[in-house]
């Protein structure tokens, strides 16, 4: 494992003085291209996104942003869901389309999130040297809300993001991830014009919002 990993995390570009490796590049561009074909309702986002949240993982690994690594595995189970919810998830398992988050929905996200949150800062402050505890376990929470919510095409995914990277941003460059950092004030940008597109899509279609 170490032979096929090791040379992903050599440096491959230095930015800032600060060495940056084929991980952290490879993740740059697949990160920027998988959330570019979110945007397009895209389905290979997904196949793509996969490879990205591997080699993310392992830049995370080694910054000691655990909650991020661990989470990383996660993204590969939703984005096989995702994947097959694109495709078939549709009523008469066509492809979906763009929704509404119900207010029952909501109300279980907000309290998953929370719980989330609180479980993995207990475990990151008692069983790691996790210097952000919280920080760390607050951007997990809200990306595997706004994952779930991209994998069933819901409008609102993109402000989950969007609240996600908003952290996202200072948190990587604290830790000295300046290209990820980078990555992440493109994914904002991306983020909003996500929001706008299937804002338009859904208003086409004028879909209400769910009650549950």
């Amino acid at each position: 494992m170490t032979d096929v990993l090791g040379p992903l995390l050599e440096p491959a570009i230095t930015l800032g003085g600060v060495p940056m490796s084929w991980a952290e590049v490879l993740g740059f561009a697949t990160g920027v291209l998988t959330v570019w074909l979110v945007v397009r309702q895209h389905v290979w986002n997904w196949p793509i996104g996969v490879a990205n949240v591997v080699l993310l993982g392992l830049v995370f690994l080694t910054s000691g942003l655990y909650a991020d690594a661990a989470l990383q595995i996660v993204y590969v189970a939703l984005g096989l869901y995702g994947w097959w919810q694109w495709l078939y998830g549709g009523t008469g398992r066509t492809s979906l389309t763009v929704t509404r988050t119900g207010r029952a929905e909501w109300t279980w996200l907000i309290l998953a999130g929370v719980a989330v949150t609180a479980l993995l800062t207990a475990v990151l402050s008692t069983w790691t040297d996790s210097v952000v505890p919280l920080w760390d376990a607050l951007t997990t929470a809200l990306s595997l809300m706004a994952t779930y919510g991209q994998c069933r095409k819901l409008l609102e995914s993109w402000w989950l993001w969007i609240a996600a990277d908003l952290l996202y941003i200072p948190l990587y460059a604290y830790k000295e991830l300046y290209l990820t950092s980078a990555l992440y004030v493109i994914f904002l940008a991306l983020c909003v014009a996500g929001l706008l597109a299937w804002h338009r899509d859904l208003a086409s279609r004028q879909i209400p919002v769910p009650a549950s």
